[in-house]
């Protein structure tokens, strides 16, 4: 039992030490995907409100006066595509995820701007599991906390160890989870 204790005590801290950075990654990009509801955690979002005289009806000239419009208000190098939601407004697709909503009657208007949050975008990104090396390195950490896990019941003995304060807190790691699914689902 010494031996198991220490070669635990050894997995434990040489591959936690090597997987800090993918805990931290995961643990803040969790906390902000909890989060959606709150915030947008990939992007900060502003609104521009204007208003425009340019006829931006369903006619033949719509694209260059979308163009136009563009001119005074963004950048057409940014124009993606346009449509007609319903008769009175057109929605301008713009690039980066950000769009223009005009109702073609008032000429009233709103930007939305879309900007990429700095981290969380990208620490995000990877909680998604985006390609295939990413989703062997994520196979790996999730077996890699298994393991901890598992050398953890190990490193300490005694009443603080598994079979005293270590065991209940093990078994209230089991049963609060259980119990919120069973209440809540």
């Amino acid at each position: 039992m010494k031996t198991l204790r220490k070669w635990s005590r050894i997995l434990h801290r040489d591959i936690g030490y090597f997987f800090i950075g993918t805990t931290l990654i995961y643990a803040i990009s969790g906390i902000a995907l909890n989060h959606m509801s709150d915030w947008n955690p990939n992007y900060s979002v502003s609104l521009k409100e204007f208003n425009t005289s340019i006829n931006l009806n369903n006619n033949s000239n719509t694209k260059e006066n979308v163009l136009l419009l563009l001119d005074n208000i963004d950048s057409r190098k940014n124009y993606k595509k346009h449509y007609f939601p319903n008769e009175n407004k057109i929605k301008i697709f713009l690039k980066g995820g950000s769009s223009v909503v005009v109702n073609i009657n008032s000429g009233n208007g709103v930007t939305e701007y879309l900007k990429k949050r700095p981290l969380f975008f990208e620490v995000n990104y990877l909680h998604y599991n985006p390609n295939n090396i990413w989703k062997w390195f994520s196979d790996a950490f999730a077996a890699a906390l298994i393991l901890f896990a598992i050398t953890s019941f190990f490193m300490v003995k005694g009443k603080k160890g598994i079979t005293g304060r270590g065991g209940i807190y093990t078994a209230l790691g089991f049963l609060i989870p259980i119990l919120f699914l069973i209440l809540f689902m």
